[in-house]
């Protein structure tokens, strides 16, 4: 298994470089924007609407990264006294429960993208398809959720090869 995560590596940085160049194209057209307001009273059209949707899919891109690299928030006040064998079959559940979170997220996001493409909701104002918003979100929680799956795994085997020793 753990190869497995090795083989997701290279993928989850893609996405994360790509997620990176997303919120810095984001947070300059959200500058130029703010320039254009105080410098000339015209913002960009529908630059809120921009920024909302790219900081979103930015946010799920780095996702994959962050699961690869078990950079989530651990509150462990309360394992720290623990075994390293608690610890692990604990950090094997959480990781359990982050792959239902992050594909039950994927799943309701791509339906909810064909949901709002049928419906041909658009935003208020420069009418972007919304469905794009709901689709560019589904890759990376998917990807963040067969990373888990990967350390879930890899957990567990871990524990298997211990209790075997």
């Amino acid at each position: 298994m753990f190869l497995s995560t090795l083989m997701l590596a290279p993928v989850c940085r893609l996405f994360a470089v790509i997620g990176a160049a997303v919120a810095l194209i984001t947070g300059l057209l959200t500058t130029l924007s703010v320039i254009m307001r105080a410098g000339w009273s015209q913002p960009i059209p529908g630059d809120v609407e921009m920024t909302q949707m790219g900081i979103a899919f930015a946010i799920s891109l780095c996702l994959p990264f962050c699961q690869l690299q078990r950079a989530n928030i651990i509150v462990d006040f309360f394992t720290q006294s623990t075994s390293n064998k608690t610890r692990q079959s604990l950090d094997a559940m959480g990781n359990l429960l982050l792959i239902v979170l992050y594909w039950l997220l994927a799943w309701r996001t791509s339906v909810g993208a064909l949901s709002v493409r049928e419906a041909g909701e658009t935003t208020m104002i420069i009418s972007l398809p919304m469905w794009w918003a709901y689709a560019c979100l589904a890759p990376g929680l998917a990807l963040a959720g067969w990373v888990a799956l990967m350390q879930a795994l890899s957990g567990w085997t871990s524990l298997e090869h211990e209790a075997q020793a």
